[in-house]
Formats: structure tokens, C-alpha cells, sequence
């Protein structure tokens, strides 16, 4: 005889509290926007995990003729079973979203319409690929990241958790980069190379780092714990800990203002320290 699962919120919430909010917000959503419930059902309401949930809408937005959405959501089912970590960092990611981002305003949004959350989602699995010698599935999961959501991140790149993307549109993120925990970046932020050269070539970004709009941090450098790239400098020098950066070429101005400056998202550069010059 079969046996009842109970999906209640309460007892949800017990069990994965990311989920038991999930899918009161898209039970309120369905009453709420009747013509929404079928694709609210579809991608949450009928599904019994937060990973099955997530599988399903990243399969969905990546599928394609040359690997539609269900053989893709297998991929992503089995990168989940077999790796659960990755799940936890993509719950982690969705709350630095909820918390960071002020346009935030349920826990749907990131997961259903935010394409910086999505790509990263994506990235995860096709860095697990690649971990796993699946080498082509993970430059197609590179490849249709780029395509849908217009976000570049080499599958041999390391990102750690908690990690935000706003907006996202044109990030590109290479090889040998490496992103540390609770980094915040903006859209247009690129983590490059310097030219021709192979091996480690990439940046190295500490934990709590803010990446400003249009950053470029460029070459096997290290942007230190918490410090802040200004909106539209090029960094081409390692950065200290808790410091503040900005201009082309980039320039120590000052302290990073604040002790996590990717989670206040505080992004307004005032004097600077060397010339008391505004910025």
C-alpha cells in the first residue's frame, strides 16, 4: 500500500523552509493571476522538491532541438542526487537575491523571472559536468547560458555561495576565475585574461567583494575580501582587503566604506582618500 506524502507548508517548513515559502508565494500567485496557474503549477506546485522544481525550469529554459527540455532536466536531476551541495548553494544564492536586491520582493522572482540567478543556477550544473569529465554537456550548458540569458561563465570557473548577479546581462567570467562566498556583481562585469596567455590567466575574488556595473578586473589577480570595484573601473592590480577601487586604470581611493559592502550594496563612492577628489 502506498503511503501519503504530506506537502503542507507546516510540515515543509520543517524539512526546507526555501520551499515551503516557494510554493505558498506561487499558491497565492495562482489565486491571485488566474492565467499564470498552469506554468505556477507546472514549475513548483507539481513538484515535491525544491531540486525538482529547479531542475524543471532550468531544463525548460534550456532545452533546445539539439538536447530538448527533458533530457536536460535529466542532467540536472542527476547533478542534484549525486552532488547535493549544489541545491544548498542555489538556496543560498536565492536568499543573497531576497536579501540584497531592493526589487525583490518574494522568493518567486528569483527563481522564476531573475536571469542572473537562473545563469548562475545553470553554471552550477555545467561545473559539475566538467568536474565529471562530461566535458561536451558542459559547453552546451555554457553555450545556451549565453545564448538565453546573455551571461558568459566558463564551466571550469569556481563560484562559491551566496553569490548575487543583478541584472546579469553581459557578465563573463573565465576559465580560471574563482569568485568567493557572498560576492555581489552588476551587469556588464567581466573576470578576463589579458591576452594570449594559457594556464591560471584569471582573477581571484574574495569573500563579501561588490563588483560594480561595467567592472573589469582583468588577469590572474586577487580582489581581496570585501573591497569594492567602482562601476566602470579596470583592475589590473591585486586590491588589499576592504578597500575601495575605481577608475581606468583602477586606484586605491580609500576603505571599502562598510564591513560587507555585497550586502549592504552600497555602491556610492565618495571622496577619495589620496587627492580628496570627488569620484
Amino acid at each position: 500500500m502506498s503511503q501519503s506524502v504530506d506537502t503542507s507548508a507546516s510540515h515543509l517548513s520543517k524539512v526546507d523552509p526555501v520551499w515551503a515559502r516557494l510554493r505558498q508565494e506561487a499558491e497565492a500567485s495562482a489565486a491571485a493571476e488566474p492565467i499564470l496557474a498552469s506554468y505556477l503549477h507546472a514549475a513548483i506546485l507539481n513538484h515535491r522538491s525544491f531540486e525538482s522544481s529547479l531542475a524543471y525550469h532550468l531544463a525548460e529554459e534550456l532545452g533546445n532541438k539539439q538536447a530538448g527540455a527533458m533530457l536536460l532536466q535529466q542532467v540536472f536531476d542527476e547533478a542534484y542526487e549525486a552532488t547535493p551541495d549544489i541545491a544548498d548553494m542555489a538556496r543560498a544564492d536565492l536568499m543573497a537575491v531576497v536579501d540584497r536586491d531592493p526589487a525583490c520582493d518574494f522568493f518567486l522572482q528569483p527563481l522564476l523571472y531573475f536571469k542572473g540567478f537562473q545563469a548562475l543556477q545553470c553554471y552550477r550544473v555545467a561545473h559539475w559536468c566538467w568536474q565529471h569529465e562530461r566535458v561536451a554537456m558542459a559547453y552546451h550548458l555554457q553555450s545556451r547560458i549565453s545564448e538565453a540569458y546573455g551571461v558568459d561563465i566558463h564551466p571550469n570557473a569556481k563560484i562559491g555561495r551566496g553569490v548575487m548577479m543583478d541584472h546579469a546581462t553581459s557578465i563573463v567570467i573565465g576559465e580560471t576565475a574563482v569568485v568567493g562566498d557572498d560576492v555581489s556583481m552588476l551587469h556588464s562585469v567581466t573576470l578576463g585574461g589579458t591576452g594570449k596567455e594559457d594556464g591560471d590567466r584569471h582573477p581571484k575574488i574574495g569573500r563579501g567583494v561588490l563588483l560594480g556595473a561595467g567592472a573589469k578586473v582583468l588577469g590572474n589577480i586577487h580582489v581581496g575580501d570585501c573591497s569594492r570595484v567602482a562601476a566602470g573601473s579596470v583592475v589590473t592590480k591585486d586590491v588589499p582587503n576592504n578597500t575601495t577601487v575605481a577608475g581606468v586604470p583602477a586606484k586605491v581611493i580609500g576603505e571599502s566604506g562598510c564591513p560587507e559592502p555585497a550586502r549592504s550594496m552600497d555602491q556610492m563612492v565618495g571622496c577619495g582618500e589620496e587627492d580628496g577628489s570627488s569620484i
